[in-house]
């Protein structure tokens, strides 16, 4: 039902955008939500920021610049509302090789040129194919790069200094730890140890301190403690902004310069749309505030980083990505709208302006054991089990290695090829082995295990001749694909099969069959011939007596496992409906099947005629006023819809004279305000767009909707929703002959026009492709 008309669509506005004047201007306003959410992620971002730029052999004040590009162009233009950008840990190892080996202004330049490259893949809509590079690669390539960083940042948190790759850092260890220097060893480890033990400070102390970041208070700790001990250390020097270093243009070898853009460009953008993806799954998960965050518009997104990455090289600051840590923290903070990145990145820059003696205080030593935490939180042990579990370590240990020895562009490169030479082997790796049931009834099984092509149709065929004659045989296929040569010898086999008087079922792993094309069935046989009132030549007594039994079962075997583990969830957490949906009891009227609905998403309430009987002593309906009640209150639906069909029955009983109090009259009682309301002068007729009723029964199915959303009004608990502004009313009519849905363009009360709107189709995925 995402296509439902908003009740107020007067006044209606985007929950992101500000609410207009009276006199129809618009006036910037921040929610206080914002406000606090900006703060905390500056406290984060303000140390993490500084320590990266260490990290990377750039001036440090070259973080503070990303971090605000990234806080106030990326929120402002990105697609992902709730999103923070800025210097980030993933491109810390590139950029300080290109600062290495290009030096600091001809790397601004290449952060430009890669900002410009993002822009035109944002401009190609290319922005989803990002999503497609196996998650093994992403995450081995992001834990190569940890490794680095921390094996670089070990040297200075042992008061050394790091070397030039991963690997002389690692040979140069033996002679740093025979050479350590207490002073810098002693501030290290307390800040790891405020940054590990933060967050789990018990009890109510606890809650209160967590309110400051961990990144901050680690921070803040150490420099307190270097200072009031008179500790003499390295610390953060940042220059006069009258002599910031700028871009150049870019001086070196033009494949090298191409190799770094495109590695710039790959890794920011790979790095700042799976960010963005998490950042929606965040949001969607998310019980307060009750605020609706649309959904991240992924090449809205990557042009937001290219602008931002332009600004920032051209300012002569770091590289800039979506960072999950500042968006993980923004999320958790409340944040409602992109004002709350926005807000960081101002604060960011009056940091830098009116902080700088104290950042001066801060021993490079603290920020050096931050930034190696991080690192090491790189390897994530989630991603691992994920990994695990998918049966892709292979792939995920060969980048990471790749990136940790090599580099992380040919890191990638090199993960690429080793998921591509799996990939192969599993297509090509096929199990088939034959075994024998002798319990009765005997009967043989054919196992397939892996991908049936074309390579493995000579085995196949080897081991269906093994199947003797004239028993029964189970074909059981534990594969996703299945190309036209392996499927023309198994068609083959069971024709011969069955010609030598045996039989032959084609199952899956978990017992479900698999059933023949349609062209070879019965021609009146279809998938949904469980809803057509067809039996397959079945006398109807016969198939009436067993229909309940046979759809049980059918549903036993093909549908519960597949919806086995989603019931498990909704009876573990309970129901969460989005809608009340009232209609007809008619049985030609399937909810779930109209709405493309599943367990959980609506709650249901059919009665004959759709009825909302109006509440009161006398005339009111207990039943139907206590299921409006427990969706409004309870459940906290946020709309309400109600649904009547062509061909009604109820309706052509209101039509007829007759009298008697009988169960049908007495409740179709309910339904004489609406016969009443189309035979009214002074009320407009209910209608479709472009066209008048068909006949009188379809006049009065649609007054009937209209009618009975007038009658959900009256009751107490929706009118407080209604004037809460936290429920919507939706007429819908559907038309059984046509198989068309109408939607009610307007549900105001007192609305002149009652018109109900065809419902178009959606769009197919290559029509979407087109566009």
């Amino acid at each position: 039902m995402s296509a439902c008309v908003p009740t107020r669509t007067d006044t209606a506005h985007h929950p992101h955008s500000p609410p207009p004047h009276k006199d129809g201007s618009r006036r910037f306003r921040i929610a206080g939500a914002d406000l606090s959410a900006s703060v905390a992620v500056f406290l984060i971002a303000l140390p993490l920021s500084l320590g990266i730029a260490l990290a990377t052999g750039a001036p440090i004040q070259a973080g503070l610049v990303a971090a605000a590009v990234g806080g106030i162009v990326a929120g402002r233009l990105g697609g992902s509302p709730l999103q923070v950008s800025g210097p980030a840990a993933g491109l810390t190892v590139v950029t300080a090789a290109l600062i290495q080996q290009y030096g600091w202004r001809t790397t601004c330049a290449i952060s430009v040129l890669a900002g410009l490259a993002q822009l035109g893949l944002a401009a190609l809509r290319v922005a989803r194919s990002a999503l497609a590079v196996s998650p093994a690669i992403v995450h081995g390539m992001l834990a190569g790069i940890g490794v680095t960083i921390a094996l670089a940042q070990l040297h200075i948190v042992l008061g050394g200094t790091p070397q030039s790759s991963a690997i002389s850092n690692v040979r140069a260890l033996p002679a740093q730890l025979a050479d350590l220097h207490p002073a810098a060893l002693s501030v290290s480890v307390l800040t790891i140890a405020v940054l590990l033990l933060w967050p789990r400070i018990p009890g109510r102390p606890g809650r209160i301190v967590r309110k400051v970041p961990a990144a901050l208070a680690s921070v803040a700790g150490a420099t307190t403690c270097a200072v009031l001990a008179g500790l003499h250390l390295p610390r953060v020097d940042l220059p006069s902004w009258s002599s910031h270093a700028l871009p150049e243009l870019p001086q070196g070898p033009v494949l090298g310069l191409l190799a770094a853009v495109l590695t710039i460009t790959l890794v920011g953008s790979v790095e700042s749309l799976l960010s963005a993806v998490a950042v929606d799954r965040l949001v969607a998960a998310r019980k307060e505030p009750d605020v609706r965050i649309p959904r991240a518009r992924l090449d809205r997104e990557l042009a937001g980083q290219g602008a931002a990455n332009v600004v920032s090289g051209a300012l002569g600051g770091l590289p800039i990505t979506g960072v999950a840590v500042r968006s993980v923290a923004n999320v958790s903070a409340g944040a409602v709208s992109r004002n709350s990145t926005m807000l960081h990145g101002l604060w960011i820059v009056l940091a830098a302006l009116l902080l700088v003696p104290v950042l001066d205080l801060i021993p490079l030593a603290a920020l050096a054991a931050l930034v190696m935490v991080v690192g090491v939180q790189m390897v994530s042990i989630t991603h691992l089990r994920n990994v695990k579990r998918n049966r892709e370590m292979l792939v995920y240990a060969a980048t990471l290695a790749s990136v940790v020895l090599t580099g992380v562009l040919e890191g990638v490169v090199i993960g690429v090829a080793v998921s591509v030479a799996v990939a192969l082997h599993r297509l090509t790796r096929t199990r088939i082995t034959v075994e024998e049931e002798r319990d009765a009834p005997y009967r043989v099984r054919v196992r397939v295990r892996g991908q049936l092509t074309f390579l493995a149709v000579p085995r196949l065929s080897r081991m269906l001749g093994q199947v003797p004659h004239g028993t029964d045989c189970v074909v059981e296929l534990d594969g996703s694909f299945m190309d036209h040569a392996a499927h023309e010898a198994l068609h083959d086999w069971r024709t011969s099969h069955a010609t030598h008087g045996g039989t032959a079922e084609f199952t899956g792993r978990a017992g479900a069959r698999i059933s023949e094309p349609a062209s070879e069935t019965h021609g009146c046989c279809r998938p949904w011939t469980p809803w057509r009132n067809h039996h397959c030549g079945e006398p109807p007594h016969r198939a009436t007596a067993h229909q309940l039994a046979s759809g049980l079962s059918s549903f036993q075997r093909n549908t519960a496992p597949l919806v086995r583990d989603e019931l498990s969830r909704l009876a573990r957490e309970g129901q969460q409906p989005s809608q009340l949906f009232l209609t007809c009891a008619d049985s030609r009227l399937v909810t779930s099947m109209i709405t493309a609905s599943g367990p959980g998403d609506l709650f249901t309430v059919r009665n004959v005629g759709n009825l909302v009987p109006l509440p009161g002593k006398e005339s009111g309906d207990d039943s139907v006023a206590a299921a409006i009640e427990y969706a409004v209150e309870v459940l906290q639906v946020n709309s309400i819809t109600v649904c009547g069909h062509s061909g009604c029955g109820a309706m052509q009983a209101l039509l007829t004279p007759g009298g008697g109090q009988s169960p049908l009259r007495r409740w179709l009682r309910h339904g004489l305000p609406s016969l009443e309301r189309m035979r009214s002068r002074h009320r407009s007729w209910a209608r479709i767009s472009g066209r008048l009723p068909a006949d009188v029964m379809e006049q009065l199915c649609l007054t009937n909707v209209v009618q009975q959303l007038e009658h959900l009004r009256a009751h107490e608990s929706v009118a407080r929703r209604l004037a809460e502004g936290t429920l919507e009313l939706h007429g819908m009519y559907f038309h059984v002959g046509e198989a068309q849905a109408y939607l009610l363009a307007n549900t105001e009360e007192h609305a002149i026009d009652a018109v109900f709107d065809r419902v178009a189709p959606a769009p197919s995925a290559l029509e979407k492709a087109r566009v």
